[in-house]
């Protein structure tokens, strides 16, 4: 049977839906079972799901992530600076601690759950060889 992806409510059995993989990989999980850790450290993901057995390694995050991560965390500093230099008298002092404290701060805390949502993304559209895991996986089951 092949494998085929789906963003709806339902799905049936060997289907895989886009957003609740990509929810797995943001909250660090396995995008396979949601019971396994993703990540073996910060940002290495794990080589395999120590729950469900499920090849991680197939990943290829790369850039995707950090640009992800540079976009929204950009957005968000730029309208907060936007809108205290237009609503608020603030000394510079407070301007030079608090927006790059800030910034390092949101990098840090968004960029392994950005990864993971992309390593969800992945495994889900089946790219970068967790297409054929997966249909190796389907194969011995049918046996």
């Amino acid at each position: 049977m092949p494998l085929t992806i789906k963003t709806g409510a339902a799905a049936e059995p060997g289907e895989i839906k886009v957003i609740p993989a990509m929810r797995r990989g943001f909250m660090g999980r396995c995008p396979a079972c949601d019971r396994g850790r993703l990540f073996g450290r910060f940002l290495k993901v794990a080589d395999r799901c120590e729950a469900c057995g499920t090849e991680l390694h197939h990943h290829r995050a790369d850039d995707l992530p950090p640009y992800l991560v540079i976009f929204i965390v950009g957005h968000l500093v730029g309208y907060g600076i936007l809108m205290t230099e237009t609503k608020l008298e603030v000394p510079m002092w407070v301007h030079l601690a608090t927006w790059p404290a800030l910034t390092l701060i949101l990098c840090l805390a968004l960029l392994q759950p950005m990864k993971g949502a992309v390593v969800g993304l992945q495994y889900a559209l089946g790219m970068h060889g967790f297409g054929a895991a997966r249909a190796g996986e389907n194969a011995d089951e049918d046996t």
